[in-house]
C-alpha cells in the first residue's frame, strides 16, 4: 500500500503486508515513513529496548533520506559509503558499536549501484541523517509512476468502494 501527499506529490508512506498463517492477520512492513507504534503488551517475557537504534526512511522530490535515530556517537566516528559490489550503502563507526547495510530499492528498480558522490550525511539530536541524491534515471521512473497515479480514483476516508458486512 503506498499513500502520497495530493498536494506535493510525494511518496508519505509504503508498506508491504506480510502474510502469516492461515487465518491469522499479517503484519505490516513498513518500507518508507514512520514504522507501525509498538503496542505495549505487559504479559511479554522479552521486549526490544526502547534505545536501540531504528531506521525511518524518507523521499523527497530529489533525494531518498534515512534517519537512524538513537546513535549517540559524534559525526566524526561515522562512515558512510557507497558498495556497488552489494549494491547497497554501509554505515559504520570506527568504534564498531554499529553496522548496517541499506539496500535501496530505487536503484535496484533502474538498474543502478549507489555512488559516492550522492552521499551526503550528518548528525543531530542522537540521529544520522543519510541523503541520497536521486540520478536523473530514478527521477524519469518517478514521473512515469506519477502520471500512471494521476489516472487512479483516490478514497477518502469512509469513501469505501465495496459495502462492509
Amino acid at each position: 500500500a503506498e499513500e502520497y501527499n495530493i498536494e506535493t506529490n510525494i511518496l508519505v508512506r509504503r508498506a508491504w503486508k506480510r502474510g502469516g498463517a492461515l487465518r491469522k492477520t499479517g503484519q505490516w512492513e513498513v518500507d518508507v515513513g514512520d514504522p507501525e507504534p509498538v503496542i505495549q503488551s505487559f504479559d511479554v517475557g522479552i521486549k526490544e529496548n526502547a534505545n536501540a537504534p531504528y531506521i525511518v526512511k524518507r523521499i523527497t522530490k530529489t533525494s531518498i533520506e534515512w534517519r537512524i535515530r538513537n546513535l549517540s556517537y559524534p559525526v566524526e566516528t561515522y562512515s558512510v559509503t557507497a558498495d556497488a559490489d552489494e549494491r547497497c550503502i554501509t554505515v559504520r563507526t570506527t568504534n564498531k558499536k554499529y553496522y548496517k547495510k541499506i539496500y535501496i530499492e530505487e536503484l535496484d528498480r533502474v538498474n543502478l549501484c549507489p555512488e559516492q558522490k550522492n552521499i551526503d550525511f550528518s548528525h543531530k539530536y542522537n540521529t544520522l541523517i543519510i541523503t541520497y541524491k536521486k540520478p536523473p534515471q530514478v527521477l524519469d521512473l518517478e514521473q512515469k509512476v506519477l502520471q500512471e497515479l494521476k489516472n487512479v480514483k483516490t478514497i477518502k476516508d469512509g469513501d469505501l468502494p465495496c459495502k462492509p458486512s
